[in-house]
């Protein structure tokens, strides 16, 4: 059988238009659609064809409300169509393992499975993305659920080996509160010819990107924010956030060995 790829520059146009949205319409996408959506998320690339990820499709109102408050009360968990939490997952691997009578534990508890299975997580979230937004819906990824990511790894029963990556909100997105399009790094400073290249190279290139920046944030705030993204950067990691993960993911079976 001859297959062949074919050219399909319209997957450009959706990726290059993306956009967070953070205000839907009350308006529940199709089940056909998300079947759609999820078939497009199963055909994701994963290491060794390992697949070491999980998706929980959470519906329940109250669980919703829930995951909002864990999050740091981000309204559009509730009010999103459709609310997934990806997981890293290597608890489905150690069962078959059990059940083959092989002791993986040395690799489970390996920091490279734990890349692995982090990076499945998110290659399939994109793969949604890119998925959802072909069908004219809007995604916004909620990193606010670690945060919490006990409460939320007790809410959705999740086994050991398990731990939320992130969640993300899907559905039709307000035309009324549509942001523009956030501008890029300039691709010199991110996209290197054979080796990185020293960082004063990049300096004038983020210094232009500062200006853009600000000039967006001042657009989009009606004046009120004027900083620019070196600005934002240093100033969200001057206090480090969430020291408590290496410990949770421990407790979670991801002792980092």
């Amino acid at each position: 059988m001859n297959l062949q790829i074919k050219s399909n520059p319209e997957t450009l146009a959706v990726l290059q238009q993306h956009r967070s949205i953070r205000r839907f319409l009350d308006k529940t996408i199709p089940e056909a659609d998300i079947q759609r959506i999820v078939s497009s998320t199963l055909a994701v690339s994963s290491s060794s064809h390992g697949q070491a990820f999980s998706i929980i499709n959470v519906t329940n109102p109250e669980n919703r409300k829930k995951l909002a408050e864990y999050a740091g009360n981000q309204q559009q968990v509730i009010d999103c169509s459709h609310f997934f939490v990806f997981c890293a997952d290597l608890h489905r691997l150690e069962g078959l393992a059990s059940r083959a009578g092989a002791d993986l534990t040395a690799s489970l508890d390996s920091t490279e499975m734990f890349i692995i299975a982090t990076v499945d997580a998110a290659l399939a979230a994109q793969n949604t993305a890119v998925a959802a937004e072909a069908l004219g819906l809007g995604i916004v990824y909620i990193g606010g659920l670690r945060n919490n990511p006990q409460q939320v790894s007790e809410l959705l029963k999740l086994p050991e080996r398990v731990y939320p990556v992130f969640g993300m909100c899907i559905g039709y997105p307000d035309p009324e509160h549509i942001p523009g399009l956030k501008p890029r790094l300039p691709r010199e400073a991110v996209f290197f010819q054979d080796e990185y290249a020293p960082f004063e190279q990049s300096v004038p290139y983020l210094l232009e990107y500062d200006q853009t920046m600000k000039q967006y944030y001042l657009d989009r705030t009606d004046g009120r924010r004027a900083e620019t993204w070196s600005d934002t950067m240093i100033d969200s990691k001057k206090v480090p956030r969430r020291m408590f993960m290496k410990s949770f993911l421990a407790e979670r079976g991801f002792p980092l060995t």
